[in-house]
């Protein structure tokens, strides 16, 4: 009786512990071990820029165009576009998976020019995509899953902070090259030759076709020709991110012009665009992922993958952006329209460049501010130190990134002498 009445004693138990784990199981969150993600740093500018109260507050990190006025701007050839596709009345079904096949022509040939041999004899292939990210994302998998070489991605130091988490969350491994030079705050020619020089064969190199992001610093067209040619000796495969086609320069040849020298000189090259700063399409998502193949055969197989890729991420890319993009390219009135609001954009960049740097010298600033106007695009890197920006943001509610980089289209002709007072204050 006692074995047995100690059996049953055994079996309850044993039915009563699993029970009360099941019941803790579902009374715990599913997440509780997701831990806080560290904030944006743009977004954080942003949202302290706005809880700040002083009337002269400047908002330099955002990277999105502004009016000399401070305001959003809408260029007049996407109003227009806009205008003449709303009269169509036409329908909103899917676009084909690689996007609307008009604007991926006139995107490719924006990038590479009309009469170039690669589009000529067939051997690119473009695909429509969200954005600059989403082409990045899209290159970055189909290195992942068929680029035969070396799992490695050279990119220059610093670079856009999205690169890094793109490639890495591809499964492509990061690495760096330099470029900035902290002591002249340009270009450091002679560290990126000697590191390019170091790179394992077959390896991926992603090179900022102009402006780059977030030093604004260029190398030359007689260093860009140095540069093709040790990538080459080294067989790199050459990934270009241009985002600021036009931009940069308020030329659409000049600041593609390392883009198709390094075709001319026989690199078969992949490419990202994006639409959002040299047409103001920000929120619309507009971008290009182009693949330079060896004929017309390989690209037809490049492109039956990427189609493959983009198939379970998002179907199909957004219809309305590639739609206003494609009738500003393929509307000679509305395409002359562009071009000069596009250099009216850069040339607003450039004048707050040099007002700035003479702004500084009129303060009695003794340090040399010639990068503020030797750099190019939105982004100027002002060699200000992490201290120094803490700073200008407590004293003057000037709000930048911590590594110094402001964005030059915060920047207007009511606002830049106040600028200038600032980085003088904390500079001097």
């Amino acid at each position: 009786m006692a074995l047995l009445k100690s059996t049953k004693v055994f079996v309850c138990l044993g039915n009563i512990t699993p029970s009360v784990g099941v019941m803790s199981a579902r009374n715990s969150s599913w997440w509780g071990g997701v831990q806080m993600g560290p904030p944006d740093p743009i977004l954080g500018v942003t949202e302290a820029f706005k809880r700040d109260t002083n009337p002269k507050k400047m908002n330099l990190g955002v990277g999105a165009y502004r009016d000399d006025q401070g305001k959003p701007f809408v260029l007049s050839c996407v109003r227009k576009a806009e205008a003449l596709i709303a009269a169509k009345q036409l329908d909103k079904e899917y676009l084909p998976i690689g996007g609307l096949g008009e604007f991926t022509k006139a995107c490719a040939q924006l990038a590479l020019g009309a009469d170039n041999e690669v589009l000529k004899s067939g051997r690119n292939i473009t695909v429509q995509t969200i954005s600059g990210t989403g082409s990045l994302r899209i290159g970055a998998n189909f290195l992942s899953r068929f680029h035969g070489g070396s799992r490695d991605v050279y990119l220059p130091k610093p670079s856009w902070g999205n690169h890094t988490p793109i490639f890495r969350d591809a499964g492509m491994q990061l690495k760096a090259y330099r470029y900035y030079d902290p002591s002249t705050c340009g270009f450091d020619f002679n560290g990126a030759l000697e590191d390019i020089s170091k790179i394992p064969e077959q390896s991926v190199i992603l090179l900022h076709a102009c402006a780059h992001n977030p030093t604004g610093v260029d190398p030359r067209p007689e260093q860009w020709k140095e540069i093709s040619d040790i990538v080459k000796k080294r067989n790199l495969l050459v990934f270009f991110d241009m985002a600021y086609q036009g931009f940069a320069s308020g030329d659409i040849d000049r600041d593609a012009w390392a883009v198709r020298y390094f075709i001319e000189q026989g690199h078969n090259i992949l490419l990202s665009q994006s639409f959002a700063k040299n047409m103001g399409l920000y929120g619309e998502r507009v971008g290009g992922f182009s693949v330079v193949c060896k004929d017309n055969e390989e690209a037809k197989r490049v492109e039956s993958q990427l189609k493959i890729l983009i198939r379970p991420i998002y179907s199909n890319p957004p219809m309305n952006g590639a739609r206003i993009a494609t009738t500003i390219l393929n509307t000679p009135d509305l395409r002359a329209i562009w071009l000069e609001e596009v250099h009216g954009m850069a040339n607003r960049i450039i004048k707050m460049r040099e007002q700035l740097a003479a702004g500084l010298k009129k303060n009695g600033s003794t340090h040399n501010w010639q990068h503020v106007i030797d750099q190019i695009g939105m982004f100027c890197f002002t060699g200000l130190k992490p201290e120094q920006v803490e700073r200008i943001t407590k004293e003057f509610s000037v709000y930048m990134t911590k590594d110094g980089r402001i964005s030059m289209a915060g920047v207007s002709s009511g606002n830049v002498e106040y600028l200038a007072e600032a980085i003088h204050a904390v500079s001097k």
